[in-house]
């Protein structure tokens, strides 16, 4: 009879009880500072800051249009948080020069609308306090206003980068001023698309996605900007039969909460023409975790996958793939989608998603 010893194991090393109670304490307090960032940028104060000198709290508030009581007391959060600077002399506040650009303006370096996620999921906490009981997962209808909130922070990057440095790393500006057929998957309010239609209009453009009110918004925008070239469509992408239909099809954070991700990259694959392209932009991390460890936003993607992207694909039934499928695999996926050629691209603008284009 042989003996098999057991492998050696190392002790894991301990870390201070008062640097492990800090940390904690360090979590609670930053917890509470995001939840006040958020409130401040969904009622405007950090705008108003930027562009008032020095000024009481009652000034604030009356700028604002809000309840003085609670702009004051907000403004403590943020002087504590040194977001805001106080001056106890004549009781004025004023926004931190240094601060300003992370928390205002429409750019995506303005932070504080990314904030409103963490609220978001704080609302949908007890819901999913059951999905760890009896498994399953949540619908997109239980998350109020989470369209509006996506649409927001692509906005700011869409706006930025994607005409001038998205679009054209797949290759297809002169085919797209020339004209060609162009499908947005999952295009929640559309506002990239309509950014595209409205740049190339000899191109023509259809986004898809299975949010009624999502496509209403798509289409508000569209008719607001007189675009006749471009047309949104309610539609579930799992069931997108379209073959040989465009030149160029596009996905913004769209496939990972997919019920079924394999499926629509398969029918993307056999909507694109031979000399077709696709464009998928997706979270930037690893598919292996202990790769993600050293990635500074690594628990907030996986705090976002638990409550969101994860539940809303088994909820559907689906895969339950999660925010933080990674590079790695979406790279797999695409190319057993059928794609022969796949390039991954990294934007310093955008350090949050990768870029992937692949061709048939």
């Amino acid at each position: 009879m042989t003996t098999l010893e057991s492998a050696p194991t190392e002790t894991p090393a301990t870390a201070d009880p008062e640097e492990v109670a800090g940390r904690v304490v360090a979590i609670l307090n930053d917890g509470a500072i995001c939840l006040l960032a958020s409130l401040g940028h969904e009622l405007g104060i950090f705008e108003t800051l930027a562009a008032l000198p020095p000024a009481t709290s009652t000034q604030v508030a009356d700028a604002a249009g809000l309840d003085e009581r609670y702009v004051r007391e907000w403004l403590g959060g943020m002087v504590t948080a040194g977001f805001v600077q106080y001056v106890p002399d004549d009781q004025t506040y004023y926004l931190c020069p240094d601060h300003a650009p992370f928390l205002t303006g429409t750019g995506p370096d303005n932070l504080a609308r990314t904030m409103r996620f963490v609220t978001l999921m704080g609302q949908v906490q007890p819901k999913v306090v059951e999905t760890f009981r009896h498994g399953g997962g949540l619908s997109y209808d239980d998350y109020p206003g989470f369209h509006h909130l996506q649409a927001a922070d692509s906005a700011a990057v869409n706006d930025a980068s994607l005409l001038d440095t998205i679009i054209p790393l797949a290759g297809m500006t002169e085919r797209l001023q020339q004209g060609i057929a162009v499908a947005d998957i999952g295009c929640g309010e559309g506002h990239a698309v309509n950014l595209l239609a409205r740049a190339f209009p000899s191109s023509s453009f259809v986004g898809y996605d299975f949010s009624a009110d999502a496509i209403e918004a798509a289409r508000d925008e569209a008719a607001a900007w007189a675009l006749t070239n471009a047309r949104f469509e309610v539609l579930d992408v799992a069931r997108l039969a379209e073959e040989s239909a465009y030149d160029l099809v596009t996905t913004f954070d769209a496939i990972h909460d997919q019920a079924h991700p394999a499926t629509v990259l398969a029918n993307v694959r056999r909507a694109l023409r031979p000399d077709g392209r696709y464009l998928m932009v997706d979270i930037k991390a690893s598919s292996n975790l202990e790769e993600n460890l050293d990635l500074p936003w690594a628990s907030f993607l996986y705090a976002a996958s638990t409550v969101h992207c994860m539940s809303v694909s088994l909820g559907q039934g689906g895969d339950g793939l999660g925010t933080v499928w990674g590079v790695q695999t979406a790279e797999r996926m695409i190319r057993e989608a059928g794609f022969s050629d796949v390039v991954v691209h990294d934007l310093e603008a955008d350090p949050f998603n990768a870029y992937f284009v692949a061709s048939p």
